[in-house]
Protein backbone atom coordinates (compact mmCIF):
# COMPACT_ATOMS: atom_id res chain seq x y z
CA UNK A 1 0.00 0.00 0.00
CA UNK A 2 1.10 3.55 -0.74
CA UNK A 3 -0.39 6.76 0.70
CA UNK A 4 1.24 9.70 -1.12
CA UNK A 5 -0.28 12.33 1.17
CA UNK A 6 -2.86 13.20 3.80
CA UNK A 7 -4.84 16.37 3.08
CA UNK A 8 -6.70 18.41 5.68
CA UNK A 9 -9.94 20.18 4.81
CA UNK A 10 -10.53 23.66 6.21
CA UNK A 11 -14.32 23.40 6.33
CA UNK A 12 -15.84 20.96 8.81
CA UNK A 13 -18.09 18.05 7.90
CA UNK A 14 -21.35 19.21 6.30
CA UNK A 15 -19.62 20.95 3.40
CA UNK A 16 -18.82 18.63 0.47
CA UNK A 17 -15.11 17.84 0.30
CA UNK A 18 -15.05 19.12 -3.30
CA UNK A 19 -16.32 22.50 -2.07
CA UNK A 20 -13.79 22.69 0.78
CA UNK A 21 -10.35 24.23 0.89
CA UNK A 22 -7.80 21.40 0.98
CA UNK A 23 -4.31 21.72 2.44
CA UNK A 24 -1.30 19.41 2.05
CA UNK A 25 0.52 18.68 4.26
CA UNK A 26 -1.89 18.85 7.18
CA UNK A 27 -1.72 21.92 9.40
CA UNK A 28 -3.36 20.91 12.70
CA UNK A 29 -3.58 17.14 13.19
CA UNK A 30 -1.02 15.28 15.29
CA UNK A 31 1.37 12.50 14.29
CA UNK A 32 -0.74 10.17 16.44
CA UNK A 33 -3.80 10.91 14.29
CA UNK A 34 -1.78 10.47 11.11
CA UNK A 35 -0.66 7.06 12.34
CA UNK A 36 -4.26 5.99 13.00
CA UNK A 37 -5.33 7.25 9.56
CA UNK A 38 -2.58 5.20 7.90
CA UNK A 39 -3.56 2.08 9.88
CA UNK A 40 -7.20 2.45 8.84
CA UNK A 41 -6.27 3.15 5.22
CA UNK A 42 -4.20 -0.04 5.03
CA UNK A 43 -6.86 -2.22 6.70
CA UNK A 44 -9.63 -0.85 4.48
CA UNK A 45 -7.67 -1.19 1.25
CA UNK A 46 -6.70 -4.80 1.97
CA UNK A 47 -10.09 -5.69 3.44
CA UNK A 48 -12.06 -4.36 0.49
CA UNK A 49 -9.52 -5.76 -1.98
CA UNK A 50 -8.92 -2.56 -3.94
CA UNK A 51 -6.30 -2.68 -6.70
CA UNK A 52 -5.61 0.84 -7.92
CA UNK A 53 -6.58 4.27 -6.64
CA UNK A 54 -8.91 4.95 -3.72
CA UNK A 55 -9.48 7.78 -1.27
CA UNK A 56 -10.85 7.83 2.25
CA UNK A 57 -12.53 10.70 4.07
CA UNK A 58 -12.08 10.89 7.84
CA UNK A 59 -13.44 12.97 10.71
CA UNK A 60 -11.14 13.81 13.62
CA UNK A 61 -12.80 15.20 16.76
CA UNK A 62 -11.30 17.39 19.49
CA UNK A 63 -10.28 14.31 21.47
CA UNK A 64 -8.36 12.93 18.46
CA UNK A 65 -10.85 10.15 17.82
CA UNK A 66 -10.78 9.17 14.15
CA UNK A 67 -13.98 8.22 12.31
CA UNK A 68 -14.49 7.14 8.69
CA UNK A 69 -17.04 8.92 6.50
CA UNK A 70 -16.57 6.98 3.29
CA UNK A 71 -14.17 5.02 1.09
CA UNK A 72 -14.19 5.82 -2.63
CA UNK A 73 -12.61 3.03 -4.74
CA UNK A 74 -11.90 5.31 -7.70
CA UNK A 75 -9.89 8.26 -8.89
CA UNK A 76 -11.03 11.76 -7.92
CA UNK A 77 -10.05 15.41 -8.15
CA UNK A 78 -7.68 14.67 -5.29
CA UNK A 79 -5.38 12.73 -7.65
CA UNK A 80 -4.06 15.56 -9.88
CA UNK A 81 -3.70 17.87 -6.86
CA UNK A 82 -1.71 15.37 -4.80
CA UNK A 83 0.32 14.37 -7.87
CA UNK A 84 1.41 18.00 -8.28
CA UNK A 85 1.98 18.50 -4.56
CA UNK A 86 3.92 15.29 -3.82
CA UNK A 87 5.69 14.76 -7.14
CA UNK A 88 4.29 11.25 -7.59
CA UNK A 89 2.42 10.57 -10.84
CA UNK A 90 -0.42 8.70 -9.16
CA UNK A 91 -2.38 7.83 -12.30
CA UNK A 92 0.71 6.21 -13.82
CA UNK A 93 1.59 4.35 -10.61
CA UNK A 94 -1.97 3.04 -10.21
CA UNK A 95 -2.18 1.96 -13.85
CA UNK A 96 1.03 -0.05 -13.49
CA UNK A 97 -0.37 -1.71 -10.33
CA UNK A 98 -3.60 -2.62 -12.13
CA UNK A 99 -1.50 -4.16 -14.92
CA UNK A 100 0.37 -6.31 -12.38
CA UNK A 101 3.51 -4.33 -11.58
CA UNK A 102 4.02 -4.09 -7.80
CA UNK A 103 4.85 -0.91 -5.91
CA UNK A 104 8.26 -2.30 -4.99
CA UNK A 105 8.98 -2.99 -8.66
CA UNK A 106 8.18 0.69 -9.26
CA UNK A 107 10.67 1.75 -6.57
CA UNK A 108 8.09 2.58 -3.89
CA UNK A 109 8.89 0.99 -0.52
CA UNK A 110 7.39 3.32 2.10
CA UNK A 111 3.70 3.45 2.98
CA UNK A 112 3.87 7.19 3.67
CA UNK A 113 6.78 9.19 2.23
CA UNK A 114 8.29 12.21 3.96
CA UNK A 115 5.95 15.20 3.68
CA UNK A 116 6.95 18.18 1.56
CA UNK A 117 8.35 21.20 3.39
CA UNK A 118 6.02 23.72 1.77
CA UNK A 119 2.23 24.02 1.74
CA UNK A 120 -0.05 23.29 -1.20
CA UNK A 121 -3.62 24.64 -1.07
CA UNK A 122 -6.55 23.72 -3.30
CA UNK A 123 -9.44 26.21 -3.36
CA UNK A 124 -12.77 25.44 -5.09
CA UNK A 125 -13.97 27.56 -7.99
CA UNK A 126 -17.70 28.19 -8.40
CA UNK A 127 -19.76 29.30 -11.39
CA UNK A 128 -22.82 30.56 -9.51
CA UNK A 129 -23.08 33.71 -11.63
CA UNK A 130 -23.51 31.53 -14.74
CA UNK A 131 -26.30 29.37 -13.31
CA UNK A 132 -29.52 31.23 -12.55
CA UNK A 133 -31.46 30.33 -9.41
CA UNK A 134 -28.86 28.04 -7.81
CA UNK A 135 -28.58 28.51 -4.04
CA UNK A 136 -24.94 29.22 -3.22
CA UNK A 137 -25.15 27.94 0.37
CA UNK A 138 -22.46 25.28 0.85
CA UNK A 139 -23.85 21.89 1.82
CA UNK A 140 -23.12 18.15 1.37
CA UNK A 141 -24.15 18.59 -2.28
CA UNK A 142 -21.11 19.56 -4.36
CA UNK A 143 -21.48 22.84 -6.25
CA UNK A 144 -17.95 23.77 -7.34
CA UNK A 145 -17.00 23.47 -10.99
CA UNK A 146 -13.22 23.63 -10.71
CA UNK A 147 -10.32 24.49 -8.45
CA UNK A 148 -7.19 26.60 -8.17
CA UNK A 149 -3.90 25.80 -6.46
CA UNK A 150 -1.45 27.95 -4.53
CA UNK A 151 1.77 26.88 -2.85
CA UNK A 152 4.37 28.54 -0.65
CA UNK A 153 6.70 27.91 2.26
CA UNK A 154 4.16 29.64 4.53
CA UNK A 155 0.57 28.44 4.84
CA UNK A 156 -1.10 31.86 4.77
CA UNK A 157 0.82 32.91 1.66
CA UNK A 158 -0.20 29.67 -0.06
CA UNK A 159 -3.80 30.37 0.95
CA UNK A 160 -3.54 33.92 -0.41
CA UNK A 161 -2.26 32.66 -3.76
CA UNK A 162 -4.94 29.97 -4.04
CA UNK A 163 -7.80 32.29 -3.04
CA UNK A 164 -6.62 34.92 -5.52
CA UNK A 165 -6.27 32.34 -8.29
CA UNK A 166 -9.79 31.06 -7.60
CA UNK A 167 -11.24 34.52 -8.26
CA UNK A 168 -12.00 35.39 -4.64
CA UNK A 169 -11.86 39.16 -4.17
CA UNK A 170 -9.48 39.80 -1.28
CA UNK A 171 -10.06 43.28 0.11
CA UNK A 172 -8.36 44.59 3.24
CA UNK A 173 -10.80 47.45 3.77
CA UNK A 174 -14.50 48.24 3.43
CA UNK A 175 -17.66 46.85 4.97
CA UNK A 176 -18.56 43.39 6.27
CA UNK A 177 -22.26 42.53 6.27
CA UNK A 178 -23.38 39.70 8.56
CA UNK A 179 -26.70 37.93 8.92
CA UNK A 180 -26.36 35.01 11.29
CA UNK A 181 -28.49 32.21 12.62
CA UNK A 182 -28.87 32.31 16.41
CA UNK A 183 -26.73 29.23 17.00
CA UNK A 184 -23.86 30.74 14.98
CA UNK A 185 -23.63 34.14 16.68
CA UNK A 186 -21.25 33.11 19.48
CA UNK A 187 -18.86 31.43 17.04
CA UNK A 188 -19.00 34.37 14.64
CA UNK A 189 -18.39 37.04 17.30
CA UNK A 190 -14.57 36.70 17.58
CA UNK A 191 -14.29 36.48 13.80
CA UNK A 192 -16.27 39.67 13.22
CA UNK A 193 -14.27 41.33 15.99
CA UNK A 194 -11.14 40.53 13.99
CA UNK A 195 -12.63 42.29 10.95
CA UNK A 196 -13.53 45.23 13.20
CA UNK A 197 -9.98 45.41 14.58
CA UNK A 198 -8.64 45.46 11.01
CA UNK A 199 -10.69 48.62 10.41
CA UNK A 200 -13.70 47.18 8.56
CA UNK A 201 -17.13 48.74 8.99
CA UNK A 202 -19.66 46.20 10.29
CA UNK A 203 -23.30 45.98 9.20
CA UNK A 204 -25.95 43.40 9.96
CA UNK A 205 -29.61 42.53 10.08
CA UNK A 206 -31.38 43.74 13.28
CA UNK A 207 -30.87 40.59 15.38
CA UNK A 208 -27.23 40.18 14.36
CA UNK A 209 -26.50 43.90 14.77
CA UNK A 210 -28.05 43.94 18.25
CA UNK A 211 -25.93 40.98 19.34
CA UNK A 212 -22.72 42.49 17.99
CA UNK A 213 -23.39 45.88 19.59
CA UNK A 214 -24.10 44.23 22.94
CA UNK A 215 -20.65 42.67 22.64
CA UNK A 216 -18.78 45.89 21.96
CA UNK A 217 -18.71 45.96 18.15
CA UNK A 218 -20.08 49.12 16.54
CA UNK A 219 -22.58 47.81 14.00
CA UNK A 220 -25.00 49.50 11.64
CA UNK A 221 -28.39 47.79 11.60
CA UNK A 222 -30.02 47.21 8.20
CA UNK A 223 -33.68 46.38 7.72
CA UNK A 224 -34.69 42.87 6.71
CA UNK A 225 -35.80 42.10 3.16
CA UNK A 226 -38.87 40.35 4.61
CA UNK A 227 -39.82 43.67 6.26
CA UNK A 228 -40.11 45.27 2.83
CA UNK A 229 -36.68 46.91 2.65
CA UNK A 230 -34.27 46.75 -0.30
CA UNK A 231 -31.32 48.46 1.42
CA UNK A 232 -29.33 45.24 1.83
CA UNK A 233 -29.75 44.24 -1.81
CA UNK A 234 -29.00 47.79 -3.00
CA UNK A 235 -25.80 47.88 -0.94
CA UNK A 236 -24.69 44.61 -2.57
CA UNK A 237 -25.61 45.81 -6.07
CA UNK A 238 -23.74 49.08 -5.60
CA UNK A 239 -20.57 47.31 -4.46
CA UNK A 240 -20.63 48.84 -0.97
CA UNK A 241 -19.97 45.53 0.80
CA UNK A 242 -16.56 43.81 0.77
CA UNK A 243 -17.65 40.55 2.43
CA UNK A 244 -20.99 38.93 3.22
CA UNK A 245 -21.30 36.33 5.99
CA UNK A 246 -24.58 34.44 5.88
CA UNK A 247 -25.62 31.41 7.92
CA UNK A 248 -29.06 29.87 8.22
CA UNK A 249 -31.18 27.95 10.67
CA UNK A 250 -32.95 24.89 9.31
CA UNK A 251 -36.73 25.35 9.45
CA UNK A 252 -36.73 29.18 9.69
CA UNK A 253 -38.48 29.84 6.38
CA UNK A 254 -38.59 33.65 6.63
CA UNK A 255 -34.88 33.93 7.35
CA UNK A 256 -34.20 31.23 4.74
CA UNK A 257 -36.00 33.24 2.04
CA UNK A 258 -34.14 36.43 3.00
CA UNK A 259 -30.86 34.52 3.00
CA UNK A 260 -31.46 33.01 -0.41
CA UNK A 261 -32.24 36.45 -1.88
CA UNK A 262 -29.04 37.83 -0.35
CA UNK A 263 -26.96 34.92 -1.67
CA UNK A 264 -28.54 35.20 -5.12
CA UNK A 265 -27.87 38.95 -5.23
CA UNK A 266 -24.28 38.39 -4.10
CA UNK A 267 -23.78 35.81 -6.85
CA UNK A 268 -25.29 38.04 -9.55
CA UNK A 269 -23.08 40.96 -8.52
CA UNK A 270 -19.84 39.02 -7.88
CA UNK A 271 -19.84 39.91 -4.18
CA UNK A 272 -17.66 37.75 -1.93
CA UNK A 273 -19.96 35.54 0.14
CA UNK A 274 -19.19 33.09 2.95
CA UNK A 275 -21.61 30.57 4.45
CA UNK A 276 -18.98 28.66 6.47
CA UNK A 277 -17.22 30.09 9.53
CA UNK A 278 -14.18 27.97 8.79
CA UNK A 279 -13.63 29.73 5.46
CA UNK A 280 -14.03 33.13 7.15
CA UNK A 281 -11.39 32.14 9.71
CA UNK A 282 -8.91 31.28 6.95
CA UNK A 283 -9.65 34.54 5.13
CA UNK A 284 -8.94 36.51 8.31
CA UNK A 285 -5.63 34.68 8.81
CA UNK A 286 -4.63 35.81 5.32
CA UNK A 287 -5.90 39.39 5.75
CA UNK A 288 -4.15 39.83 9.09
CA UNK A 289 -0.84 38.76 7.55
CA UNK A 290 -1.17 40.91 4.43
CA UNK A 291 -2.76 44.06 5.88
CA UNK A 292 -0.62 46.89 7.17
CA UNK A 293 -1.96 48.26 10.43
CA UNK A 294 -1.49 51.79 11.76
CA UNK A 295 -0.54 52.59 15.33
CA UNK A 296 0.83 55.64 17.15
CA UNK A 297 4.49 56.01 18.05
CA UNK A 298 5.19 55.66 21.75
CA UNK A 299 6.19 58.99 23.35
Amino acid sequence: MFVPGIMELVERTGVHSGDSISVYPTFSISNKVKGIILQYAKKLGLGIGIVGLYNIQFIVDDDENVFIIEVNPRSSRTVPFLSKATGYSLADIATEVILGKTLKEQGIFDIYPEEKKRYYVKVPVFSFNKIKGLDTYLSPEMKSTGEAIGYDDKLNRALYKALTASGTKLRNYGTVFATLAGDDKAEALPLIRRFYNLGFNIEGTPGTAKYLKENGIRTRSMKKISDGSDEILEAIRNGHIAYIINTRKVGDHVTANDGQLIRQCASENNATLFTSMDTVRVLLDVLEETTQTISTIDA
